[in-house]
Formats: C-alpha cells, sequence, structure tokens
C-alpha cells in the first residue's frame, strides 16, 4: 500500500502543489519523494512509499538505466512480475514488481502492458521521448485512483480524493475529483507548453472474463468443487509474496476463516517460520464474531488478537473513519468503524504490515442474504455481476483507506481475476442459493470434509460484519442510531431534500454521516454515485440484515444444507 500523486500541466510552480501530496502520506510511512521531472518544469510525480518488496531499489517515481526516459509510479502488488520477466526475457535492474511495468510498456505498449499484470494496481506512467501519460487502474478497482482533469490542460492522479484537496490550477469550471474506472486505462498527451490533452480511454479487463496473462498455479479439471479450491489456494499463494509480517483479519465468518487457513496453509509450505497473527474486534464477550474467530485461532494454532470497542469509542472517531473513507455510504461506515480499530490496533500493537482478508467473496459469490430473494438465477447473475463493478464505492474502497489511513496493506483473494472469472463461468444456477442450498454452496461444498475450518464455521450463516462485532441483543447500528437521534433533529430530517437534493438521506444516521461528510469534502456528493442497500427485499431506508424479515429464517435455515 502506497500513496502515488502527480500533477502535469501545472499552473503555478509545481512546489505551491505539494500541500495536497501530503494529504495522503498516511498510505505510506516508511519514506517519500517529490520529483520534478527533468526538462518539464510543470510536470512532479509524489510518491509516499510503504515498503513491502525490494526496500532497497523500490524507491518511486522508478526509472532504469536502460530506459530512462519512461518514469512511472504505481500503487499495489504485480504478483505474476517474475514469471513474466522469464517469459518476455526481460532484464530487470532491481526486485521490485513493479519494475515489469516498464519493461511491458516499452516492449507493445500500455494495452498489453496492462493485459499481462497479474495482481492490483494503480499506476502512472510517463513517456518524456513521446510526451504521454498513461494512468489505470486493477479490474475491481482494488487499489484506488482519482484525477482531476481541467479545461486548460491540466491533470493530476492520486490514491485517494483528499490528495487532490487543495490543488491550484486556473480553471473556468470549479474543480471536479472522480474516481478512475476499474479495468480501464486512459492515455493523455502534452503539447509543447505541457497543456495535457485526453486521447483515449479503453477497457483492457472485463470481470467474469478470463485474464489473458497465464495461472501457471492452477491445473483444471472436470470436477467444479476441485477446480474451486485449486484456484482459491492459487489466489492465496500468489499474495504472500512480502518481505514483511504477513497476517490476517478473522471475523469467524466463512470468508475470513477460510483465507486465514489457506494462509497457515500455505505459509507453512513456503517456510515462513513466524506464527501468522490473526485480529478480531467485538463490542463485548458476546460479539458473534469473537465467539467464532476464538474457534478458528484455536483450530489454526495462529497468534490470535482480540480488540474491544465500545459504542463511544465508535462516537468519538466516527469523524475520522468518515475522513479515511471519503464516503457517507451507511452500510460502509457502519463496517468501517470495526475494521478502522483493528487497523489501528495492528499499526500500534504489532508488526504484521500485509493483512489477507476475505473481502469480495459475498459479491462474487452470492452472499448476502438478500441473494435468496432473488427472481431468477439469471437476475442474480447480473445483480452479483453489478455488485462487483460497483465494488470499488463501498467493500473494496472500505477495505483499502481503513487499512490505508493506518499504513498496512490488505490484500484481497476472493477478488483474484481469474478466481472470480472461473467462478463467474459456471452456470447461474449452480451459483444461487435456495432454501436447499445455502449462500456460497459451492464454495463451502468445496472445502468440506477437508478439516481446514471447523465445519460449524464452514457452515455458519451469513453475518454483516457491523452486526457481528456487536452483542445480539444489541448491534453497532442501533448505538449509531440512538446517537444519530440526538444530533439531528426532526426538521433537519425533513429539510433533507432541500439541503442535500442528490441521495438525500432519508434516516437521521445517514443524514448525520452526510453532514460529516459535507465538512470534510464539500460538493463532492458525487463520489458516491448511490447509497448501498439490498435489492428485491421492498423499499427498504436501512442496509442492515438484521432488518430483512427473512433474516430469522434464513439464519436458522442455511445450516440445513450441508
Amino acid at each position: 500500500m502506497c500513496g502515488i500523486w502527480c500533477i502535469f500541466g501545472s499552473t503555478v510552480d509545481t512546489h505551491q502543489q505539494i500541500p495536497g501530496c501530503f494529504n495522503i502520506a498516511h498510505r505510506g510511512p516508511d519514506c517519500f519523494r517529490f520529483e520534478n521531472v527533468n526538462h518539464y518544469s510543470r510536470c512532479v510525480f509524489g510518491f509516499h512509499r510503504l515498503a513491502i518488496v525490494d526496500d532497497i531499489y523500490g524507491m518511486q517515481p522508478m526509472r532504469l538505466h536502460a530506459l530512462p526516459h519512461i518514469w512511472m509510479t504505481y500503487n499495489g502488488e504485480i504478483y505474476n512480475f517474475r514469471e513474466t520477466q522469464k517469459k518476455f526475457g526481460y532484464n530487470f535492474e532491481t526486485s521490485c514488481d513493479g519494475e515489469i511495468l516498464i519493461h511491458l510498456y516499452n516492449d507493445k505498449g500500455a494495452r498489453f502492458m496492462c493485459e499481462q499484470l497479474y495482481g492490483v494496481f494503480a499506476f502512472v506512467l510517463f513517456d518524456t521521448k513521446e510526451r504521454k501519460v498513461f494512468i489505470g487502474r486493477d479490474t475491481f478497482g482494488v487499489r484506488p485512483s482519482f484525477r482531476i482533469f481541467t479545461d486548460c490542460g491540466f491533470l493530476a492522479v492520486s490514491s485517494e480524493a483528499k490528495g487532490l484537496k487543495g490543488v491550484t490550477v486556473a480553471s473556468k469550471k470549479p474543480l471536479k475529483i472522480e474516481p478512475l474506472d476499474p479495468g480501464t486505462y486512459e492515455e493523455y498527451k502534452l503539447d509543447e507548453n505541457e497543456k495535457v490533452e485526453f486521447v483515449k480511454r479503453e477497457r483492457f479487463h472485463t470481470i467474469g472474463a478470463f485474464p489473458k496473462y497465464d495461472i501457471n498455479n492452477v491445473t483444471v479439471t472436470d470436477d467444479v468443487l476441485t477446480n474451486i479450491r485449486s484456484y482459491l489456494i492459487n489466489a492465496v499463494q500468489m499474495r504472500l509474496m512480502s518481505h514483511r509480517r504477513i497476517g490476517c483479519m478473522l471475523s469467524g465468518g466463512l470468508d475470513s476463516s477460510l483465507i486465514a487457513a489457506i494462509t497457515v496453509q500455505e505459509a507453512r509450505k513456503r517456510g515462513i517460520t513466524y506464527p501468522i497473527q490473526t485480529f478480531s474486534i467485538g463490542m463485548d464477550e458476546q460479539s458473534p464474531d469473537l465467539l467464532a474467530a476464538r474457534k478458528v485461532a484455536d483450530h489454526l494454532g495462529t497468534e490470535h488478537h482480540e480488540i474491544r470497542f465500545s459504542a463511544e469509542d465508535a462516537i468519538s472517531h466516527l469523524r475520522n473513519v468518515i475522513k479515511a473513507l471519503e464516503s457517507y455510504d451507511i452500510t460502509t461506515i457502519r463496517a468501517s468503524i470495526g475494521m478502522y480499530f483493528v487497523s489501528k490496533y495492528i499499526q500500534e500493537k504489532t508488526d504484521t504490515v500485509v493483512v489477507l482478508s476475505g473481502e469480495g467473496a459475498d459479491e462474487v459469490c452470492q452472499g448476502y442474504i438478500y441473494f435468496y430473494r432473488q427472481p431468477t438465477p439469471e437476475e442474480g447473475d447480473k445483480e452479483s455481476h453489478r455488485l462487483c463493478n460497483d465494488l470499488h464505492y463501498f467493500d473494496v474502497l472500505r477495505a483499502d483507506r481503513t487499512t490505508a489511513a493506518h499504513g498496512l496493506e490488505l490484500r484481497v483473494p476472493f477478488l483474484d481475476h481469474a478466481f472470480s472469472s472461473y467462478y463467474f463461468s459456471l452456470p447461474p444456477t449452480e451459483r444461487s442459493p435456495t432454501k436447499e442450498r445455502a449462500e456460497k454452496y459451492l464454495l463451502r461444498k468445496a472445502f468440506d470434509g477437508l478439516d481446514l475450518i471447523p465445519s460449524e464455521i464452514l457452515w455458519r450463516p451469513k453475518e454483516a460484519f457491523s452486526d457481528g462485532v456487536a452483542a445480539k441483543k444489541k448491534s453497532l447500528f442501533e448505538y449509531m442510531q440512538e446517537y444519530a437521534e440526538t444530533k439531528v433533529s426532526d426538521n433537519d430530517l425533513q429539510n433533507a431534500s432541500t439541503l442535500y437534493p442528490f441521495n438525500t438521506p432519508k434516516t437521521k444516521e445517514a443524514f448525520l454521516y452526510r453532514s460529516i461528510f459535507e465538512e470534510l469534502y464539500p460538493g463532492h456528493e458525487h463520489l458516491i454515485p448511490y447509497m448501498w442497500l439490498p435489492k428485491w427485499c421492498g423499499d427498504q431506508t436501512d442496509p442492515s440484515a438484521r432488518v430483512l424479515k427473512h433474516y430469522k429464517e434464513q439464519q436458522g435455515d442455511a445450516g440445513k444444507s450441508q
């Protein structure tokens, strides 16, 4: 996890732009560089590094002696860089995975480069010989990228929207910060006065389509369950690439438990001698997640850490959470509170830096409770694709920002392009939950009988993260709703549509979050295009699974499908 920040076509001295760069310093606590581009007075790179691979030669922007005209900075991990280097015969000058971008681009251009990258990434590449700038982002948008492009020939790129706050530019129109679309790259060119012109935008990867790079560690068989297992294990194996200590988020649910178990198993095979640390969080001793995570940790023999927080802690850190997130979405904020405290603990109390988690499984594998209500398997498939295409606005955003706020690097195996593509290739009828088959049935069945995790956890029903961290008698969202009642009046809510005509808050809790967001990021409500709510559940205003009528029924039924 690093922070990248670049400006092209600056209308003021580039050193006047530097305060914005320090708004993302949390992403890279190890070292910092601010570098003007040779012979280009209006172009500058800023970089905050979290050193994971090659802490000697991995500083950015990266340039090679053999190709000095290419300037490159990126945030992410390229898991197949060694295989790709060998395949195409490139001579490396460093041991850094990002160097592969320069060689691929120099070989056959930007699109070819993007198509060969197995990993997660956001990059900026400047070819000073061709006067071209390329920016791009991975398939799911796991690594963030925002940009400003104006009518006066100005382009600014940052890992987070807050990095573009305060940039100075002469423009006739208000500056608009926008996220770069996942799975795409954009090309720009600089004229003789260093003004930037947009050239094109191209999609290089699509969710559900198989990647063009080689998947060397998976042999596809005729058995679907074997293939699911092989692809997920491969996804974890690829994400063990690190020179820093690796740990796992562990809620005690199916997704995080599987990832933790595979991580422990594969770490031992690789000869990693330190114990894998696992982290769970709850509000009291009866928090469902704490109880379940404890069972998994005991089963796996991990060095387990339990973090506690109170409703008062959540309230006192609410503004910090929203500032880190750059979001006012209700479910995103609720789910982020626990993850924010876990990340804070990991940073302050341990030496783990790389953290694996189970994000993405619900979207790829139809894990949300409301999928039981899908009208047809085909509609369920469409909804799964929609969720995955919009993940960078919600769960992926939450996972990135809460960990990056504390200088950690999060890795998400369920959003592996190869694994997800295979899963999406299966018939919709096989992927849909039914009254007889639990949500994520194929995933559960693929690991059934292996004793990788306890059977009761493998078949544990879905529990929303923000619900699971609290005792069943009172969920976290109820505490937040009670607090909102004390801060937002009835009159405030009645006037919400006038004050916030876009994504108008429907509840006092939503109004509270929106008002804090507007204080921090005024005029940028478009960063969240819509509010996350379950589908096929009528006119819902609250995203928690606990408010759905069929929730308790499904909680009782889900475990019967083993």
